[in-house]
């Protein structure tokens, strides 16, 4: 029903950007720029609608139904557990006992789980590094001043 319901919207919108694409525009010259369209009316002058017309708006109507009805129909198929978040497999938390002891170099951190558990995960850390030593810095003479 979706496949089917989605080559129909895929056409619909092939059909809709062709016949608006085909449309002449409303005669906006030099007078339309500056708000003279030749009548009263709000939008221009308005003519007897054309076939093109009528299939702009049957077509706009055909893509807005079937878009309401791709997506209706995609969230009543969603699964539990769709989310990134929810994929992730969440262990069962590691009591005193079951925790192994931490490595030397490293250092144990307390983590909640999204199921409201706690996790202890081991850190490890980086030996102490010295940054090199930078050259004090000079002390330029001012250029001689011009007589």
């Amino acid at each position: 029903m979706i496949i089917l319901l989605t080559i129909v919207h895929v056409i619909v919108c092939f059909f809709l950007v062709v016949v608006v694409l085909l449309q002449s525009g409303k005669a906006a010259d030099l007078a339309g720029a500056f708000g003279g369209m030749g009548s009263q009316t709000a939008f221009g002058p308005r003519g007897a609608a054309t076939v093109l017309s009528k299939a702009t708006t049957i077509a706009a109507g055909l893509f807005m139904v079937t878009s309401l009805t791709l997506s209706v129909l995609a969230t009543r198929q969603g699964t539990s557990g769709s989310t990134v978040l929810e994929k992730v497999a969440t262990p069962a938390p590691a009591t005193k006992k079951d925790a192994p002891a931490a490595p030397a170099g490293s250092v144990p951190i307390q983590v909640t789980t999204p199921g409201g558990g706690t996790k202890t995960i081991d850190v490890p850390t980086l030996p102490p590094q010295t940054a090199p030593a930078q050259p004090a810095p000079t002390q330029q003479q001012a250029p001689p001043a011009k007589k």
